[in-house]
């Protein structure tokens, strides 16, 4: 029998009612109908469940139902006018401005390097992460990890992801692998040069069905891609069983949309809206629109501090997000240690699942602040973190890559990405920055 992950609705109480459990509504009356039928709690790291657990899917598909049709207590709005009402920071939109080309082509190198340094780790927790480079003497984290030298317990007790081992340790990396993480600015680039900058929510849907594979999408992009194909057309393919609407998938979709913006903040996160709200709602959309405004601040800016503040001008002021950001932010800048600030962030928001938008986004600002502009130390402290490890890395790295127009020889991997999307396999990251700065003229 086969198991798809993030989609079995047996699979997706759980995780639901963790969902209500962060926003506020009060669903004990339903939770105790689950767990009386049998039903499991979210699994802290699996998508899929037991193959019996399919006898309850009949109740599963009713209780979702019921639990969409609580509403969260909540102010945190998911239509761009009340984004913007709630965002007493929120940009003026600035005219376009001229870029150095090293620093888009660092973003892009940043993006990759963070991405390829995190996912054969991904899914490790933090302890695990720190075991690994300790015993290799990677410890601080300066270069890729590697299985040479690695002891046969910590191996047995930490094992690598298995789909990206094999090719994104030191002694196996050739190139750029595939990644949704590397996937996704592709197809935001497509969108741009085929939609133009009057690019709408129905345009990214169309083009995912048309060259997006649908097992190239995980979580929240699974659940939209699901609902696309049954029918139901954006933005309801966000909120239509999809307990994962406020985890990480937008967020790592949005660099592109800060590119072809330098220096508007405000432009930048309103494509992000777009993109966004085929698949997410709240905090997943504020995410998303908090990496734009900062790629877009990245290529002009000239501190961490300034990148990260032009996030949260465009994240409404009394959402989780903001107050997330803004403390690890705070910690970021007052702490030494950085291990301290993770420490924190982990005090705070140890109980939310590892893919969230919340926590990740937090942990990347802390990681920029932190670094003050080391390359190196940013995408380090974004996977050292512990939580969705190439994902953070991914946007840590484009931001520190922007702002430093570049990144270190021991970062740079071979100019050829691999890809699973129509005339990208193979692209080299020189060619995807020229064809970034020609859509920030369009």
């Amino acid at each position: 029998m086969i198991r798809l992950t993030w989609v079995q609705p047996e699979d997706l109480v759980g995780h639901e009612l963790r969902q209500a459990a962060e926003d506020g509504r009060d669903v004990r009356e339903i939770a105790e109908r689950w767990h009386a039928a049998g039903g499991h709690d979210a699994p802290p790291r699996a998508g899929a469940s037991e193959p019996g657990a399919a006898r309850l899917r009949r109740l599963a598909e009713r209780l979702l139902d019921e639990l969409a049709a609580i509403p969260s207590p909540l102010d945190e709005p998911s239509d761009l006018d009340a984004i913007v009402a709630a965002c007493p920071d929120w940009p003026s939109a600035a005219g376009r401005r001229d870029v150095d080309p090293a620093r888009v082509l660092g973003a892009w190198q940043g993006r990759a390097a963070g991405c390829v340094l995190g996912k054969p780790v991904e899914k490790i927790p933090r302890e695990g992460i720190r075991e690994i480079a300790e015993a290799t003497g990677n410890w601080p984290i300066r270069g890729w990890f590697t299985a040479k030298g690695l002891p046969d317990d910590v191996a047995r007790r930490w094992p690598w992801n298995r789909r990206s081992a094999v090719n994104s340790l030191a002694e196996n990396i050739d190139g750029i692998p595939e990644d949704d993480d590397l996937n996704y600015p592709l197809l935001a680039l497509s969108v741009l040069e085929r939609h133009g900058r009057g690019f709408t929510t129905d345009d990214v849907a169309k083009l995912w069905l048309d060259e997006l594979p649908a097992g190239r999408t995980f979580t929240a992009e699974r659940i939209a891609y699901r609902n696309l194909l049954d029918g139901v057309e954006p933005p309801a393919t966000a909120t239509y069983r999809n307990p994962f609407r406020e985890w990480i998938g937008a967020l790592i979709r949005a660099d592109v949309y800060g590119w072809v913006n330098p220096g508007d903040p405000a432009t930048a996160a309103e494509y992000a809206w777009r993109d966004a709200r085929l698949t997410h709602t709240a905090n997943g959309i504020y995410g998303a629109m908090f990496t734009a405004a900062m790629c877009a601040a990245s290529l002009v800016a000239t501190s961490a501090e300034e990148v990260v503040d032009a996030g949260l001008s465009v994240v409404p002021r009394g959402s989780r997000l903001h107050e997330a950001v803004r403390l690890a932010a705070a910690d970021a800048a007052r702490e030494d240690d950085f291990e301290r600030v993770v420490d924190l962030l982990h005090e705070r928001h140890g109980a939310v699942h590892w893919v969230h938008t919340i926590h990740n986004a937090a942990l990347i600002a802390a990681t920029l602040i932190h670094g003050r502009g080391d390359f190196t130390a940013t995408i380090a402290g974004a996977v050292a973190g512990g939580w969705d490890t190439d994902s953070a890395g991914a946007t840590a790295g484009s931001l520190a890559g922007a702002l430093n127009g570049g990144v270190p020889e021991r970062w740079r991997l071979r100019d050829a990405l691999a890809s699973s999307l129509t005339g990208f396999d193979g692209v080299g990251l020189g060619e995807l920055a020229a064809r970034t700065q020609e859509m920030m003229a369009s």
